[in-house]
């Protein structure tokens, strides 16, 4: 069953987890930088913000395409290999 209720509260449950360590990174990087003496504003934390965005948009990107997968009849929850 692709759309179940329990599966939903699970994607949601997923994606608060997801955006929480997101925003917790958001913090910690540039406290953690600046105790190594790096500016927290130069390329390094910009380069971090694009990976942390990346991996995001990523992980959406597949359960864009499983829930595809699901409403065209494949009916089976597979993460890439």
């Amino acid at each position: 069953m692709c759309f179940s209720l329990g599966w939903i509260e699970n994607l949601l449950i997923a994606c608060v987890i997801i955006a929480a360590v997101v925003m917790i990174l958001k913090i910690l990087i540039p406290w953690l930088l600046s105790l190594f003496g790096w500016s927290a504003t130069g390329p390094v934390m910009q380069a971090l913000n694009i990976v942390c965005g990346s991996v995001v948009l990523i992980f959406v990107i597949i359960i864009v395409f499983q829930l595809l997968g699901c409403v065209l009849g494949g009916g089976a929850w597979h993460f890439p290999k």
